[in-house]
């Protein structure tokens, strides 16, 4: 059964009072919940109710429900039912229809008569995607999944769970299973099976080592050398990620890419480089432009936290989801895709999960970004990143945004060799400036017929023009209509200041608390210029840092090398796709020289996470050895 289609406990409390038993009354009557309760749900795990995800949702499963506890608590729903395993199966059902992004779900009387376990539960592809901690997914499966009708009304009693501070004890609850017998038994938590060890004697892996001083890292160079002269390929995969030279990586590094034939060469060839303070991160997304067929498609199904986040944004994009997945993972091999890849339709949705994907991946190395930077579309995944909203909204804007930008007549979008100043006076009709992405680099967008006038003229006074990857005139007057229809969907959107600095392309640097909860800044960005080199300014203005473009193509990276910064080497930018399409093998294998690079800049990795791109695979999913993308089928638990 595809991950997607699975739910996954993330935390599991168990919380109880002290004094008067929450299970019953003096009396012997059933378990009832009160408003008191759920107040102590929503605060159960350490996090305040407005730090919640906008989606969040309370099951409550108990035999009793006070007079006071209503529909909707503190702002949050609050579904019952009367039992903890009903609850359970509703908060299942609940996610996966998309109608909840966090379960908390109060099981009423369990494990014992005076406690209440409540279970954090997550679509379980999201969850993995984020590098949450699983405790185990649902199974509803048996036949006991038949909780039937909700119980909503409750009677009157009072177990006061969470009157006042100091009255509540939270302890990590035993990590029991539940028992399949009856509607109201709590379904069976199985433990998470996501993928498996699968090496390939022949790929490409990483190899890191360091010292505590030049001296040191020639010994442990000296110490390495030897284990991979001469190595048996199916030995190669599983040594060590990193060669210690003690407790601690030390600050002079070194990291080679390479396969097992070229091992040796490698590491006598690799640059040792002492490190310092390391370059705070930034993550740059591309958008529109940078999209090419089977792009990244190498990391799918070969790198967990890539192959999760990819199935968790295409479920998401609903009934559009598998075709854009399969058009992905096998487009030129086994099928003639659907949708062109340059058409809004495909283009778009692919590109959003890419970035998402990608961003998701240097999170699970254990890097934590300081600030996110997007281009375009690209700043909708900044966004997410940065807490102004969740991924699930995101997708549903992005949702939008396509929906009604292909309502738009066509038109295209030009790169021109030229700074805005000078192509101001070639602007006719609708056309506008798209994008300013660099000192000379400049984009145009408009409808067909007004822009192929323009692009003519600047062809005759020998400017150099390059047709951009686009189906619809983007960053343009043209794109009106649809930036009104998107406006009116966004209201209904939740919005937060961002939590961790998001410069913007619209304001041309770090994104405003009111910017960024204002849904009509968010639904002009379809007819609004992007101003990219302003936004990176500010950025780079801020400290010097070190920035990874989490997307296709390298596009941001060349404009980047082109600041002054970089080109000081005052601050680096560092691809994690190849500048031109290249395989499967290709892919990996610049995912991995990005890995290196965080390495040789001092950044400590989760040198398993980093592993994994070379001896995991989804079991479903069998490694391809001749060049072509993995089957087109979903993430499957093993």
């Amino acid at each position: 059964m595809p991950l997607t289609d699975h739910t996954a406990v993330v935390r599991r409390l168990v919380v109880s009072t002290k004094g008067a038993p929450a299970g019953e009354t003096g009396s012997g009557e059933p378990v009832t919940a009160t408003a008191a309760a759920v107040s102590a749900v929503l605060r159960a795990f350490g996090r305040a109710p407005e730090d919640l995800p906008a989606r969040t949702a309370v099951f409550v499963g108990a035999a009793r429900t006070a007079d006071g506890l209503g529909a909707e608590h503190e702002g949050f729903p609050v579904h019952t039912a009367s039992s903890p395993g009903r609850a359970l199966r509703l908060a299942h059902r609940g996610l996966l229809a998309k109608d909840v992004d966090l379960a908390l779900v109060a099981g009423f009387g369990e494990p014992r008569a005076d406690a209440v376990t409540v279970h954090a539960v997550r679509r379980a592809a999201e969850a993995v995607a984020d590098g949450d901690r699983v405790l185990g997914v649902l199974d509803v499966s048996d036949a006991a999944d038949t909780a039937g009708t909700v119980d909503t009304a409750g009677t009157a009693g009072t177990v006061d769970i969470a009157g006042t501070a100091g009255t509540v004890d939270i302890a990590d609850a035993p990590d029991a299973h539940g028992t399949p017998g009856g509607p109201d038994a709590s379904p069976v938590t199985r433990p998470l099976r996501h993928g498996g060890r699968s090496t390939e004697p022949g790929g490409v892996r990483l190899l890191l080592w360091s010292g505590r001083d030049e001296a040191d890292e020639a010994r442990v160079r000296g110490e390495l050398r030897p284990m991979v002269d001469r190595l048996f390929p199916e030995a190669f995969p599983v040594l060590p990620t990193a060669v210690p030279c003690g407790r601690t990586p030390g600050r002079v590094r070194a990291a080679a890419v390479t396969t097992a034939d070229r091992a040796a060469r490698a590491v006598d060839g690799a640059r040792a480089v002492v490190t310092g303070r390391p370059r705070p991160v930034a993550l740059l997304f591309p958008g529109q432009g940078s999209q090419h067929a089977a792009m990244a498609a190498g990391l799918y199904g070969r790198e967990p936290v890539f192959t999760a986040a990819m199935d968790a944004v295409l479920d998401l994009f609903g009934e559009d989801g598998p075709d854009v997945r399969a058009d992905w993972l096998a487009d030129g091999v086994t099928r003639t895709p659907k949708i062109d890849i340059d058409d809004v339709r495909r283009a778009q949705p692919l590109l959003f999960a890419v970035d998402y994907a990608l961003g998701s991946t240097v999170l699970g190395w254990g890097v934590r970004p300081t600030a996110f930077l997007g281009h375009s579309a690209g700043e909708l995944v900044a966004a997410v990143f940065a807490g102004v909203v969740s991924l699930p909204d995101a997708v549903g804007m992005m949702r939008e945004r396509v929906r009604h930008a292909v309502r738009i007549p066509p038109g295209g979008m030009l790169a021109v060799a030229a700074s805005e100043e000078a192509l101001r006076p070639y602007l006719r009709g609708d056309v506008a400036i798209a994008a300013v992405n660099a000192g000379q680099q400049t984009m145009l967008a408009g409808s067909s017929a007004p822009l192929g006038e323009v692009e003519a003229a600047l062809r005759a006074d020998g400017r150099t023009v390059v047709a951009v990857p686009a189906t619809s005139p983007f960053h343009c007057p043209a794109m009106a209509p649809a930036s009104e229809a998107v406006e009116r969907a966004y209201r209904g959107v939740r919005l937060r200041p961002p939590a961790l600095p998001l410069y913007s392309g619209y304001t041309g640097g770090p994104l405003s608390p009111e910017d960024a909860l204002r849904p009509d800044f968010w639904a002009r960005q379809l007819t609004d210029t992007v101003y990219f080199r302003p936004a990176l300014d500010e950025l780079l203005a801020a400290d010097d840092m070190l920035l990874i473009e989490a997307g296709p193509r390298q596009t941001l990276t060349a404009f980047a090398r082109r600041h002054q910064a970089v080109r000081l080497k005052a601050s680096a930018v560092v691809p994690m796709l190849p500048a031109r399409p290249g395989g499967p093998a290709e892919d990996r294998r610049s995912v991995l020289t990005a890995a290196a690079r965080l390495w040789e800049e001092g950044h400590d990795l989760d040198l398993d996470a980093v592993s994994r791109l070379w001896n995991w695979s989804v079991a479903a999913v069998p490694a391809s050895g001749d060049g072509h993308a993995p089957d087109p089928r979903p993430l499957t638990l093993a």
